[in-house]
């Protein structure tokens, strides 16, 4: 059986991003075993694609706050001889960064990625095998296949599948509820809390609850604050990816800022209302089966009407 490994690091919006290149790589090469390397808090997520025979974590953001404890340099060391435990037919750099380009170089294989005039860190190219050119302008989930299919010897064809299944991983719940998705690791990316509270008064009518998940202290204060302010929110725990996708599979709609949680949703085919302020919707836009209303765009904040009437269309 031939093997393949894919790099796909981070963050949670690149590696569900790749997941159609994964689908797509599968129905070509059905007899492949296929590996990915992830960053490990989003192991739990690319576990559940059915395609993915083995998951090797790296930490690589919780190694760089503790570079100087030889505990790091132990995990990084064992994180090398996972990567080089076995021999690789391909090698495929879908990240196109220099950290990621020498985790392509530790492995055993022919390595792939994207030539110098398509990444923005060109230097990673030198960490290549075989480099390959594809449009920077195409959307991130158009460049994963393309290059996928460029390394593998078969041209992309067909619909975008992530290869998740909505039913088959969703949380039941006897009532119905959608998710507010205010979060976001970029300041410029959020959306004004005084209009999250006054869309949540917005959508009271329609009933069901509305959930506020959270990843960070400061996140989960910021929830808080807008439940505290809605008659129908609440504050869930913070859970790991897998449970998380559950939870959002279970939702009734999902709205939301730019953030990797909105294409989990779109993923999975989830009812969506995306909201950007600070990025371009056409390279990393959220695609999927599902109704999707994108509003806003780069350097360019929706109102609350504006939402409200994207939803309302949706549903």
């Amino acid at each position: 059986m031939s093997d393949i490994l894919f790099i796909k690091t981070s963050s949670l919006g690149d590696v569900i991003h790749h997941m159609p290149a994964l689908t797509e790589a599968r129905r070509h090469r059905p007899q492949v075993r296929f590996s990915w390397v992830v960053e490990e808090a989003f192991a739990p997520l690319v576990r559940i694609h059915p395609a993915v025979s083995a998951v090797i974590p790296i930490a690589s953001r919780r190694w760089r706050r503790t570079l100087a404890a030889p505990s790091t340099w132990r995990d990084i060391a064992g994180f090398a001889r996972a990567v080089r435990a076995r021999s690789y037919d391909e090698v495929i750099d879908t990240q196109g960064l220099l950290r990621s380009a020498v985790v392509a170089r530790l492995a055993h294989g022919r390595r792939h990625g994207y030539d110098a005039s398509s990444i923005r860190e060109p230097a990673a190219a030198w960490f290549y095998d075989v480099k390959h050119r594809v449009a920077r302008d195409l959307h991130a989930i158009t460049r994963n296949r393309t290059l996928a299919g460029l390394a593998l010897g078969y041209m992309p064809d067909g619909s975008t599948d992530f290869g998740l299944s909505r039913n088959a991983i969703r949380q039941t719940s006897a009532a119905p509820y959608g998710i507010l998705f205010h979060a976001t690791a970029r300041a410029e990316k959020e959306w004004p809390e005084a209009a999250w509270i006054a869309l949540g008064r917005a959508l009271a009518a329609r009933g069901g609850s509305l959930l506020l998940p959270w990843g960070t202290e400061a996140e989960h204060a910021r929830s808080k604050r807008i439940a505290a302010q809605l008659a129908n929110a609440r504050v869930p725990e913070r859970q790991p990816l897998d449970r998380m996708a559950a939870l959002v599979a279970g939702a009734s709609f999902v709205i939301g800022v730019d953030t990797g949680l909105i294409h989990l949703a779109a993923a999975l085919g989830v009812p969506l209302v995306a909201i950007f302020t600070a990025s371009e919707p056409g390279l990393t836009g959220p695609m999927g089966s599902g109704p999707i209303a994108v509003v806003g765009g780069k350097h360019k904040q929706p109102s609350v009407a504006d939402v409200v009437g994207a939803f309302e269309q949706l549903t």
